[in-house]
């Protein structure tokens, strides 16, 4: 913590707020009651007249390299600074931070809110590190992000995986269901959150936390309201990745909040669908059931000592933004997508990703668009690079057979008339192929039923590793975790067996074009593997 200023008081509130509850700050900034309360101490820091002998070395911009200040002006320099005592400390806060987490807390329903400058996954680390100890079992999707593998690096703790629903049409993946779904073909799941919570008692354990992704990158929401009453029946704390979800429950036409569901812990990303500054996130919290001491001794071992103001503001800037108008924010992007709706419905060989898709889950969010294309006879990458090249329009995620689109409070109308002319010139050039019968994918369900698991991810991470030929990888314990994006689910992860049927799949999806993320070596040709005990032996 940096020396105390002059302009630090001991004998003012903050905005309104008794002095029991937070500690002082300065007179600048409690002046300033218009702003958010972060915003207006940052703003008055930077307007100090200050004779600066602190970090960062850009001295508020007296020495930013001119290369950047070109780009974006001077005014962030400005406001990088560091922990000063008016601007109060991330991990120990009494001033504007407490102040703006609290707000943060009151408008997205949360007994307790933590800022994040580590983005969703330093949330999800901390989440699970709050609630699974080494050798404890976390139940968790096999499409999590993998800030969950991570996370079980940094605990210790054990997977139970549930495969979530799976489309093959459309090549991707759902959310999980809380019981045993009904018998639709399209429906491939291998268990469900009962399931397995009573698998697990008939092995004699108990599961130390669930974790749900809901809504998932395409927007597809699970039942969480059931899942968080199964849960709570047997006192298992669930912590939902609400990264894509931080604007849910904010208008009619948008499904419900994972805390309004009785979520224990929620990780947000601010920056996706809101308009926090890239990599600033929340973490929220309700009920008694994770201990909130321990969530803060994870946020202070995971983030970092030196956290960006700027972000911090961020947050409580788009905080502030959303409560000003939380009745009708989000009426200009809902209208635009329904018009991209309605539009892009009548263009022939287009598809968009519809709710009856996935009949286990209550919602898909609206500001969400999966377009299909298969109808067409191009794959998702194909439709893109023509969408990109030729008009201008950008998407968020593409995929073999689609590409999904992310509305937002910036959406303009210009930006759908774009998306619906680039869409119709590709209905009109490309040439139309009747649509693959579903029996010629892969069997992904069949894959992952099949997984079985050596080390746990924390033994394979630690483990020594040595790289073989794809060939050679058969049988071996795998030690970088393989994810193709699509459809997103993890097909290998560290520390277990690889299998035929994986490699097959693997090979099968890049050569549709899919972005293999994790593996050291992208054409597949090799794997890093975990050298095991019989390795050595073999050696002497």
């Amino acid at each position: 913590m940096l020396g105390k200023n002059k302009n630090y008081t001991s004998c003012v509130g903050y905005n309104g707020v008794p002095l029991t509850e937070i500690s002082c700050v300065p007179r600048a900034a409690a002046s300033q009651n218009e702003l958010p309360p972060l915003v207006s101490a940052l703003k008055a820091s930077a307007e100090q007249n200050a004779a600066c002998f602190h970090f960062p070395g850009h001295n508020r911009g007296q020495a930013a390299p001119s290369s950047l200040t070109q780009l974006i002006g001077s005014k962030p320099f400005l406001h990088d600074l560091p922990e000063l005592p008016e601007l109060d400390n991330l991990f120990s806060p009494e001033g504007p931070i407490l102040e703006a987490q609290k707000r943060a807390a009151r408008l997205f329903g949360a007994s307790e809110t933590w800022f994040l400058v580590g983005g969703s996954t330093c949330g999800i680390q901390a989440a699970i590190m709050a609630t699974c100890s080494p050798g404890d079992t976390l139940i968790l999707p096999r499409n999590s992000h993998i800030s969950a593998i991570s996370s079980m690096v940094l605990s210790g703790a054990l997977p139970k995986y549930i495969v979530p629903e799976y489309d093959f049409k459309w090549d991707i993946a759902g959310g999980i269901t809380p019981s045993q779904a009904s018998n639709n073909i399209m429906i491939c799941i291998v268990l469900k959150v009962h399931d397995a919570i009573k698998e697990l008692e008939m092995e004699g354990r108990k599961a130390a936390a669930l974790l749900v992704v809901s809504p998932t990158y395409h927007g597809i929401c699970s039942n969480l309201d059931e899942i968080c009453h199964i849960c709570h029946s047997y006192n298992i704390p669930v912590i939902v990745d609400e990264a894509h979800g931080a604007h849910l429950g904010f208008h009619l036409e948008l499904p419900s909040s994972s805390l309004s569901q009785g979520a224990d812990l929620t990780v947000q990303s601010t920056h996706k669908v809101l308009c926090a500054l890239t990599q600033s996130s929340m973490l929220h919290m309700q009920g008694n059931l994770v201990d909130r001491e321990r969530i803060s001794r994870s946020l202070q071992m995971l983030q970092s000592s030196s956290p960006s103001y700027l972000l911090l503001a961020s947050l409580d800037a788009a905080r502030a933004q959303l409560s000003e108008n939380r009745e009708a924010i989000f009426d200009k992007a809902i209208d635009l997508a329904l018009e991209a709706r309605s539009l892009i419905s009548k263009i022939p060989g287009i598809s968009i990703l519809e709710f009856p898709s996935f009949s286990g889950f209550f919602r898909i969010d609206p500001l969400r668009f999966t377009i299909g294309v298969w109808q067409l006879g191009l794959s998702g990458f194909e439709a893109d690079d023509t969408l990109c090249k030729d008009f201008g329009v950008v998407c968020e995620l593409v995929g073999t057979k689609s590409f999904t689109l992310a509305f937002n409070l910036g959406t303009q109308r210009d930006h759908v008339l774009r998306l619906v002319a680039g869409l119709k010139h590709l209905s009109e050039t490309s040439f139309h192929q009747p649509v693959k019968d579903e029996g010629e994918d892969v069997n992904h369900c069949v894959r992952l039923n099949d997984v079985k698991m050596s080390m746990s991810p924390r033994e394979a991470f630690f483990a020594t590793k040595r790289k073989v030929s794809i060939r050679d990888s058969l049988g071996e314990i795998c030690g970088e975790l393989v994810c193709p994006y699509p459809p997103g689910i993890p097909v290998l992860i560290p520390g277990e067996i690889i299998t035929e049927e994986a490699l097959n799949y693997l090979l099968e999806i890049r050569s549709k074009g899919a972005v293999i993320t994790g593996a050291a070596d992208c054409s597949l040709s090799s794997f890093v593997v975990c050298v095991t005990q019989v390795f050595f032996r073999h050696l002497q």
